[in-house]
């Protein structure tokens, strides 16, 4: 535990280091983090690289993380599909953001994998190659051939990956704590949460079998289409820490040459693309995240490949419904739809003034609704609905906005592939289904049902809950628990109101008696200085030095921004 402290204090030094090197002095020298900066270390660093201070504070935020390693890129990664969180210019920044990491030694990936299987690689496959496909922050992959001949994909997690992401995430949470009075300030309201949030998230990416388990619900959502394939992970193969995957073959889905040396329609590969794409949205619920043509293939045959399950989003049927629902009101141009599927699709839907929210959604529709078709653009829209949901402070599902990315992603391949490729022609049929669907007999009686037995539960429970209560009140303890919040700045202002006011009075009152005491008669042994007597000196040196302190206190709180 001693060792673990010391070595997180030393990376938090340097955390502020880099911060401060880029030019975010305010960041440290505002929370507790300055206590960690040795007094001879503060000005060389506020007089460093000036160069830096030539780029935005965004694109300086992005340089902090690319220096700060891994971890943090893939937190700054995952930040970048929150637009209800950060401003659009931080999210542009961090979407620059790879972790170009070079690959671990060959010899390495092998021990791991007889260690994971328990047995001589030479037991499991016939051919491994040594040169790796690819290389990330957490693993990297080997092409491989099973004793049975069949060719397979190794992913191999990194020997140290672990220890690493502990590490960091440790230090993560000791940052937040120590600047999150900070972040509150700059608008970031729960910052613990985000943490917390992406600790799940490494936990799951760390381990493999989360990603074989989704390949397989992918597998038997769509083993009836001849169009679309899935590879098979070997969950025999497989363990946390490496995973066994069937290897296919194809060329990316935006080699148009090849395309076109098959004899395919690259106009009709983008179509269905985008309809396999919507499909996993609006009737599954459980989409591909990230579709970016490294991991779209296409085989001679014409039939779609997806591969890299390690990011999956998923909709609840009621998210479903209300994300159409806010492309449907747009389509019809009805600011006040778009506003209440955006309410039934936040997980909290407190908006202070539902006139400006809709004002502001009438705005981007009679933006959009101008256009032509031709020029209408997913990554436009996307911009803009994220815009609006970080203004008002939305709490979206994280899926809302891996679907705006990869609809974005997937109109870029189009394009390439379709002149006249547009989203918004695909999306149309689909909200049209999903109405069908929402206000089916079968949705209203599963809907029906479901509140029924809601409030049967709550008609069973209602007698002994009403009984205990009156049971409670007739022993006098019935007790009201009452929490206030966002008082505690209101306090603080006033502590420090009162504490200047008391200040500022002593300071006159030694003014007053520095006046008064020049009208005093004193004795001869009574020393003057300049012709006043000392008292008044003393006087007036206890009234500047308060004052003195004063100022220093002010312009404390400025820097501060309170």
């Amino acid at each position: 535990m001693f060792k673990n402290t010391i070595s997180n204090l030393t990376r938090i030094r340097q955390v502020a280091e880099v911060l401060i090197r880029y030019g975010f002095e305010d960041v440290v020298t505002s929370t507790a983090l300055r206590r960690l900066v040795p007094p001879s270390r503060r000005r060389s660093w506020q007089e460093g690289e000036q160069a830096v201070f030539e780029t935005t504070r965004w694109q300086r935020i992005r340089m902090i993380i690319e220096e700060l390693g891994p971890t943090f890129i893939k937190l700054a990664q995952a930040l970048s599909n929150r637009a209800d969180l950060l401003p659009q210019p931080l999210i542009d920044e961090f979407e620059k953001l790879q972790s170009n990491v070079p690959p671990f030694p060959v010899a390495q990936a092998r021990r791991i994998i007889e260690q994971e299987l328990g047995r001589p690689l030479e037991e499991v496959f016939t051919e491994f190659d040594e040169v790796p496909l690819g290389s990330a922050s957490i693993g990297q992959v080997h092409g491989a051939r099973l004793l049975s001949g069949e060719r397979v994909v190794v992913k191999v997690q990194r020997p140290d990956v672990q220890e690493k992401v502990r590490t960091d995430l440790s230090l993560l949470h000791e940052l937040v704590r120590l600047t999150a009075p900070f972040l509150r300030r700059q608008g970031l309201n729960n910052p613990q949460d985000i943490v917390d949030a992406f600790e799940r998230s490494m936990t799951k990416e760390l381990d493999y079998t989360s990603e074989a388990r989704s390949m397989e619900q992918f597998r038997k959502l769509y083993e009836d289409y001849d169009t679309f394939y899935i590879p098979r992970p070997y969950r025999e193969l497989s363990t946390n820490r490496i995973l066994v995957i069937e290897f296919v073959s194809g060329c990316k889905i935006t080699d148009k040459p090849q395309l076109l040396e098959w004899g395919m329609s690259p106009e009709k590969v983008a179509e269905t693309g985008m309809d396999i794409y919507l499909t996993q949205i609006f009737e599954f619920g459980a989409f591909h995240a990230d579709p970016h043509p490294g991991n779209v293939l296409v085989r001679p045959d014409g039939t779609l490949v997806l591969i890299d399950f390690g990011m999956v989003g998923r909709l609840t049927k009621q998210q479903k419904y209300a994300f159409a629902g806010v492309f449907i009101g747009m389509a019809r141009q009805d600011p006040r739809s778009m506003a209440l599927n955006f309410r039934r699709l936040a997980l909290t839907s407190e908006i202070p003034d539902m006139r400006a929210f809709e004002a502001d959604l009438a705005q981007l529709i009679e933006d959009f609704a101008t256009l032509d078709v031709k020029e209408m653009s997913m990554s436009d829209l996307a911009d803009s609905l994220q815009g609006v949901i970080y203004r008002y402070k939305l709490q979206v599902p994280g899926a809302v906005f891996l679907i705006l990315r990869a609809l974005v992603i997937l109109e870029g391949i189009g394009k390439v592939l379709h002149p006249r490729f547009n989203t918004f022609e695909f999306v149309r049929p689909y909200g049209t289904r999903i109405i069908a669907e929402q206000y089916s007999a079968e949705n209203i009686q599963n809907e029906a049902l479901y509140t029924g037995t809601q409030l049967l539960a709550l008609l069973q429970t209602l007698p002994t809950d009403v009984r205990q209560i009156m049971r409670k009140i007739s022993r006098g303890d019935l007790r009201v628990r009452v929490e206030l919040s966002g008082y505690q700045l209101l306090l603080r202002k006033a502590d420090q109101l009162v504490s200047r006011g008391i200040l500022a009075a002593v300071a006159v009152a030694m003014i007053v008696f520095a006046g008064l005491s020049l009208l005093g008669h004193y004795p001869a042994s009574m020393p003057y200085h300049r012709g006043l007597p000392v008292i008044t000196w003393y006087s007036l040196g206890v009234a500047a030095f308060l004052l003195l302190i004063l100022f220093i206190l002010g312009t404390k709180n400025e820097r501060r921004g309170e």
